[in-house]
């Protein structure tokens, strides 16, 4: 295979390094700079929302440690959507973002003569995507995740977190509480810059971070704007010119072992359902595969021991409080690879932290639940797989039958939630809202925090081909596979049928006889891409299914 990235020396050497020596010395690097490690500074920076907000200042500090320890710093950005902005017009936009900047990272890696990476996250898909980039690229690479804000105490000393404005949607619709009240959550939840405090994707995917290995002790869960931060950022950019003399590269981290230990950790703190989405995607970057059988196999050995809000009263100030990442590896010791290797180049179980706080972070033999938080569900609906957040559920029957209400997108739903009356008992089917379909595979949060705050999360089901958000909490089930634009059962569904949720059997089926669903999918009319133009057309026509983690793989 021809030899595609090339490092420092070889882009500077001889005669035909005067080209690029003289753009890095334009910018102010001299000939001594350029005879050091070139370290890439990848920021996910923008001023749009708090995620990012932090990394133009941590960015700063990273490169001081870079220097340091004798290395050439070299900053440049890449995007990061924020799905709470996306919320209102762009969420078909959010996961294919991801794509974008992996690919953008890959590109300026692959033009530029980089020895090492050091990565700046945000939340929600730039985390997954520079994941994805550093295992493509596989030259040393060490991330410093931003971070959570800090939580604002209401007026009864209860933490507020961005998903109490969503579920105050429903709140104010249904006169639970008062415009006054609303306008309050809205003003003053989000105190600080950092990722939002609750257990969603941004911060799923912080922590998972360090639990594998990528990322440096403790980093995860210390406050964005805490000094801690500033000085981590410092020890990270020492420790990356270091690990680029030492060759440790992200194959002797991102292996097997050291997935199912971060498959083990996700269930453990009923983590995000997208990353169950995401962490097959990484894997197949990484040139191994992780299926949703391997994820439904490991959460039912691995119980979870912490949940954080909106599924409890715990939020990620309390996490850190508690220990943090390393104190969850520590309860799970008994069932983690334990000598992974890690970004310190030490073994995964370097991590290990006490547990400060026993009742944020149960022991193994006294879970929460005696399985992980995430279940796989399979069926007639479902033949690929679907994914439900049991530990966002209370009181989850282990077993209904509902009647369907199929809506087309997510608007229709909207519309249905907002001027129809729903009951107990509802289930709403939600389609053309995949990968390929949406396209983007949007998440329904917004109509799921709005049954939740009018009280009917745990009593009506929502199935779709889309997602939720990690913060979903309430009877949700998502990632349903195949989607409907491609044919999957889902789109065949009728209003008036019924169908089976079998959490303790892992089912989820369309109550029909087999004759009648081929007839109906032999009746089924085959839909155009929803977009024909610009990236989300190309995005449409190219995306894989979610349960291989919605890849761009068709392209040949």
């Amino acid at each position: 295979m021809k030899k595609m990235l090339r490092g420092s020396q070889e882009l500077f050497e001889g005669v035909k390094g005067a080209y690029p020596r003289a753009m890095f010395k334009s910018v102010g690097y001299s000939k001594e700079d350029l005879k050091k490690p070139i370290i890439g500074v990848v920021s996910a920076w923008s001023e749009i929302h708090p995620g990012s907000y932090a990394n133009k200042e941590l960015a700063q500090f990273v490169k001081a440690g870079v220097w340091a320890a004798g290395g050439t710093p070299v900053e440049f950005h890449t995007i990061a959507v924020c799905d709470a902005i996306a919320q209102g017009l762009g969420m078909h936009y959010s996961l294919p973002s991801r794509e974008v900047v992996a690919a953008e990272i890959e590109v300026m890696v692959g033009s530029g003569g980089f020895d090492g990476l050091v990565f700046l996250p945000s939340c929600d898909k730039s985390p997954v995507a520079m994941l994805m980039a550093a295992a493509r690229l596989n030259i040393p690479s060490i991330f410093l995740p931003p971070g959570p804000m800090l939580s604002h105490f209401d007026e009864n000393g209860e933490q507020r977190v961005m998903s109490d404005i969503k579920e105050g949607m429903g709140a104010v619709k249904k006169h639970l509480i008062s415009d006054e009240q609303f306008e309050a959550i809205e003003t003053d939840t989000c105190t600080t810059i950092g990722v939002c405090g609750m257990m969603g994707t941004g911060n799923t995917m912080g922590c998972l971070i360090e639990a594998l290995g990528m990322s440096l002790p403790e980093t995860s869960t210390t406050p964005a704007v805490y000094a801690e931060k500033r000085r981590q950022a410092k020890e990270t950019g020492k420790r990356i010119v270091e690990m680029v003399r030492e060759d440790l590269k992200p194959s002797k981290i991102i292996t097997g072992h050291n997935l199912e230990n971060a498959v083990r950790f996700l269930m453990s703190i009923g983590g995000s359902t997208n990353v169950v989405l995401h962490l097959p995607a990484i894997a197949r970057e990484a040139g191994l595969e992780l299926s949703l059988d391997q994820i439904d196999k490991l959460s039912g050995t691995t119980p979870c021991i912490a949940k954080f809000k909106p599924s409890s009263k715990f939020t990620l100030w309390d996490f850190y409080q508690a220990g943090g990442v390393g104190a969850i590896l520590q309860v799970l010791e008994p069932l983690l690879n334990k000598e992974v290797m890690t970004v310190t180049g030490q073994a995964i179980i370097s991590y290990g932290r006490e547990v400060k706080n026993r009742q944020a972070i149960q022991p193994l033999n006294a879970p929460l639940q005696p399985q992980g938080g995430i279940v796989i569900l399979k069926g007639s609906l479902a033949p690929d797989g679907a994914v439900i957040k049991v530990s966002g559920v209370k009181n989850a029957p282990s077993r209904q039958v509902g009647t369907a209400k199929t809506f087309e997108s997510e608007e229709g739903l909207m519309d249905h939630i907002m001027n129809k009356e729903i009951k107990p008992g509802d289930v709403l089917v939600i389609r053309y809202e995949g990968p390929a379909g949406g396209p983007g595979m949007r998440e329904m949060s917004i109509p799921a925090a709005l049954l939740t705050g009018m009280g009917l999360g745990d009593s009506v089901a929502m199935i779709t081909d889309g997602r939720f958000s990690g913060a979903t909490r309430g009877f949700c089930i998502g990632h349903v596979t195949p989607e409907a634009h491609v044919g999957g059962p889902i789109a065949i569904v009728q209003d008036g049928d019924s169908i089976e949720i079998d959490i303790e059997n892992k089912q989820l089926n369309l109550l029909i006889s087999p004759q009648e669903m081929a007839e109906r999918l032999a009746a089924l009319t085959p839909r155009k891409s929803p977009v024909d133009t610009g990236f989300l057309g190309l995005y449409s026509r190219n995306v894989g299914q979610a349960n291989r983690g919605a890849l761009l793989e068709n392209m040949d």
